[in-house]
């Protein structure tokens, strides 16, 4: 009997059938795709090898969770496709947060999912679960491939989907005797993708901007997966109209642009006069529409429309390609002499405004306790990032201090859950980062908490030679539960960790750079001699738990 690789070179030079596995890398391959990560199953076994004859790296991590992340914190970093392997059953259910947490944050990744066989279908084999029913609310398509030769339009119909605006994730599983299987089959070409139109009534839109002496932008994650940031930074800079960024449109406009707000985001919203929302639901983080003004004349703009029901409606909906509608508003709203001095007055009282708030921060940047005070982190370690590194958030408190502190510069280089707030995320989504961006400094922050969840994914990157650094805000509690329940009961339940706890040494052991720091002189130190060490780093830093986070963000 042959052996897989002499079937395979057979069937190169005959043009005949190949296994279901090599039909699945060769569709990958058609569209560009380098990584599949993945955690080993049997299910999986002839998709492996396919990757393996077609030169696709599988990337194994230690749970299926941590491997659809990763696929997704590959897209957030390139704006492509993110592939994971689950195997059968609890493969997929282990990644079924994963698959939730991309939906909202409309990122194209896509589950290739092992299925046990269909011809003892209802026999009870091994992980025998039809995975349809859950992963379908979850994701823009799902199918079974239930024929060896439908493999390669089945698989490139998955990504082609994920990709297109709006983007989002997809699943594609393939049953065992069906992927083993062989036939011969051509993997469809990729999809032409053409122009966009503007919105409809974008003139409408683009007049209200041009009538405005206190215009704003709050632009999000859809800006980021329709390429949306130069258009922005034109409009912007054409009409004088400042900005704000949420989600992943963090560092399309550099956060040093003299249009670029953070810390006035409140005033910006309430007393503009014409308010214009790129790509971002009014959901808990604008309290539902809440933090807009009454007065403000509301303009949103997407690829679909909103179904949230938000407290507060959009006085001019645009639907419509997210460049091209920038395109048109700037064309349209721009002073025909180039002078845009209407809006300098309110920029002035912004940028006025946004100093203020700074200048009330600097105490904490330089507080000096030990434990450390969680902003004192992040003001060395501003000064040790470079330009373009990409920084991933996994935690409450800690992670809700870097949102506000962490300075983007260009795009794809923040990363967070998301609004499903999904903890455990950031080990992965480091991984498929460092895969992505392997010139790149990759900063992994991280609560105490959080890296409970994945925490043994830093012998993924050790074995795997990926130099994330990974930063603990070690307080030993879960301080956005603790406090707020300290301050409604009087105590705390459920909401404590082991106080101290090394979780440096548990990297040290898997092959890891380690530091400990207790006390502010210590810490810039440590973090050179992590981002200089030339392979995973996990720097645990103590800080103090009686800090509490300012959260402002409506909930319910």
């Amino acid at each position: 009997m042959a052996t897989t690789e002499e079937s395979a070179k057979q069937a190169e030079q005959t043009g005949g059938a190949v296994h279901g596995g090599r039909l699945v890398a060769q569709t990958l391959k058609s569209r560009g795709v380098e990584y599949l990560f993945s955690l080993s199953g049997g299910h999986l076994f002839s998709i492996y090898d396919g990757c393996r004859e077609e030169g696709i790296e599988v990337v194994d991590t230690r749970h299926e969770a941590s491997a659809a992340w990763a696929a997704e914190g590959f897209a957030k970093a390139t704006r492509k496709a993110g592939l994971c392997a689950l195997t059968a059953g609890p493969g997929v259910t282990n990644g079924m947060s994963a698959l939730a947490g991309a939906q909202q944050n409309r990122s194209p990744l896509v589950v290739l999912g092992g299925r046990a066989p269909e011809m003892r279908w209802g026999s009870g084999s091994l992980q025998e679960i039809d995975h349809l029913p859950f992963v379908s609310p979850l994701t823009k398509s799902a199918q079974t491939v239930k024929d060896t030769a439908h493999i390669p339009q089945f698989t490139a119909a998955a990504i082609d989907e994920a990709l297109a605006q709006p983007s989002g994730p997809t699943f594609v599983d393939y049953p065992l005797d069906v992927v083993f299987s062989e036939a011969q089959a051509e993997v469809p070409p990729a999809p032409e993708r053409s122009a966009g139109k503007p919105a409809d009534r974008s003139e409408e839109a683009a007049a209200l901007l041009a009538g405005a002496e206190r215009p704003a932008i709050m632009a999000g994650t859809g800006l980021y997966w329709a390429h949306g940031e130069a258009e922005l930074r034109a409009l912007a800079e054409a009409v004088g109209i400042p900005v704000f960024l949420n989600g992943m449109a963090r560092g399309c406009l550099p956060a040093d642009h003299e249009l670029c707000f953070s810390r006035a985001r409140g005033k910006g919203l309430k007393e503009a006069d014409v308010a214009l929302i790129v790509g971002v639901p009014l959901d808990f983080r604008l309290a539902f529409g809440g933090s807009i003004g009454e007065q403000t004349k509301l303009i949103s703009l997407d690829v679909v429309e909103s179904e949230l029901k938000a407290t507060r409606q959009p006085d001019l909906a645009l639907v419509g390609d997210i460049p091209a509608t920038l395109a048109a508003l700037r064309e349209a709203a721009a002073p025909a002499d180039g002078v845009r001095d209407r809006t300098d007055a309110w920029t002035s009282s912004l940028r006025d405004h946004e100093s203020e708030k700074r200048a009330a921060e600097q105490s904490e940047l330089d507080d000096d306790r030990a434990p450390l005070h969680p902003v004192r982190v992040y003001k060395e370690l501003n000064e040790v990032l470079d330009r373009d590194a990409v920084v991933i958030g996994d935690g409450g408190d800690f992670v809700s201090y870097a949102g506000r502190y962490i300075e983007t510069h260009e795009p794809g280089c923040w990363m967070d859950p998301g609004p499903y707030g999904c903890l455990g995320a950031g080990p992965g989504q480091a991984i498929g980062a460092a895969k992505a961006r392997p010139d790149r400094q990759i900063c992994l922050l991280l609560g105490d908490g959080a890296f409970g969840f994945s925490g043994l994914e830093f012998d993924t990157m050790a074995r795997h030679n990926l130099p994330v650094v990974g930063i603990i805000g070690n307080n030993g509690i879960w301080a956005l539960e603790h406090h707020p329940m300290m301050f409604l009961y009087g105590y705390s339940m459920a909401a404590k960790l082991r106080p101290e706890t090394r979780y440096d040494m548990i990297a040290e052991a898997l092959g890891c750079h380690s530091e400990l720091v207790k006390k502010p002189a210590d810490l810039r130190s440590a973090l050179d001699r992590a981002f200089s060490a030339g392979k995973p780093a996990l720097v645990n830093v103590l800080t103090d738990p009686e800090v509490v986070y300012p959260r402002k963000a409506v909930l319910a």
